[in-house]
């Protein structure tokens, strides 16, 4: 497919007159169009539920994560799994972010980066994929040469497979295991990917790493109860977990806070179990770090 018959470099027509709108006009009229992008993704869900749980497999199977892309697709693979340890307490190594061009790429464009193709491989030779991954290739056009490359690989060493792209028949769809595409329609700026193309890869991805994640039981009652209390306002926002999730004081929150070392995960067990930091940890090896599964084992207990 050539690029001018792309969805994502196609002319939107309310564009016609842009140069002449007024700031509000411009604002309402990429409001409208932003608008589109969270029905486009509905359309794909159940793609997108495949993956997640395709994924989460992987992850119990200590495999890992690997979001690729060039550009901004990669940029966006970055920001996702940046936001992991902090957020769920994973190592920096379950959910990594690869960019074509590497590091200096994430602040500027390293132009012929998404060309690299052997660089693709290489990448992933760096971060030793391996068959228990899941790599999503990242290409709002799907026809990426350093993504298509990097996913090619990835196969080849019996990786999982998926990617995210935002035209209709993408080739990366022809190579992964698990092909979403996200039609959003015409960029407000055409070839402008980075705003509803960007946006959509962003909600999908913020899908994936989130529902993961409470699969894996790292949310209890809707609070994030893995979050590393690494600064002020994190450690206040550690005790109220605490508070909130098991009706306590906040006096006895911030002693069980202290008495687990400052581990929510663990604080909510000791509270609401009457256990220990040593029966806490038990329990959640027990059940491979998930807190539901772990008091609903000294709930069934006390029956």
């Amino acid at each position: 497919m050539d690029i001018h018959e792309l969805h994502t470099e196609q002319v939107n027509p309310a564009s016609a007159t842009i140069e002449e709108m007024s700031i509000a006009e411009l604002t309402a009229y990429i409001n409208q169009e932003d608008q589109k992008v969270a029905h486009a993704v509905a359309q794909v869900l159940p793609q997108v539920n495949r993956l997640i749980e395709q994924t989460v497999d992987c992850v119990r199977k200590q495999g890992r994560i690997l979001y690729i892309g060039a550009g901004t697709s990669g940029r966006l693979g970055i920001l996702d799994a940046s936001e992991c340890p902090p957020t769920y307490g994973v190592s920096p190594e379950l959910v990594q972010g690869i960019i074509a061009g590497g590091p200096k790429a994430i602040l500027s464009a390293q132009e012929g980066a998404e060309d690299a193709q052997l660089a693709a491989m290489e990448d992933l030779q760096d971060h030793q994929v391996c068959d228990k991954d899941m790599v999503i290739g990242l290409a709002a056009s799907g026809r990426t040469p350093y993504v298509l490359s990097a996913l090619s690989y990835a196969k080849k060493v019996g990786a999982k497979t998926a990617s995210i792209s935002c035209v209709e028949g993408a080739e990366l769809s022809a190579v992964a295991d698990i092909a979403i595409e996200v039609l959003v329609g015409p960029e407000v700026v055409a070839g402008s990917s980075r705003m509803k193309a960007g946006t959509a890869q962003k909600l999908i991805l913020n899908m994936i790493s989130t529902a993961t994640m409470i699969q894996l039981g790292k949310v209890y009652k809707g609070y994030m109860v893995d979050v590393q209390p690494t600064n002020a306002k994190l450690v206040k926002r550690a005790k109220q977990i605490i508070q909130k999730t098991t009706a306590c004081s906040e006096a006895e929150a911030e002693h069980v806070f202290s008495q687990s070392k400052q581990q929510v995960k663990k604080a909510i067990l000791m509270q609401l179990g009457g256990v220990s930091l040593d029966e806490s940890e038990a329990l959640l090896e027990k059940h491979q770090d998930n807190i539901v599964h772990a008091i609903g084992e000294f709930m069934k207990n006390e029956e």
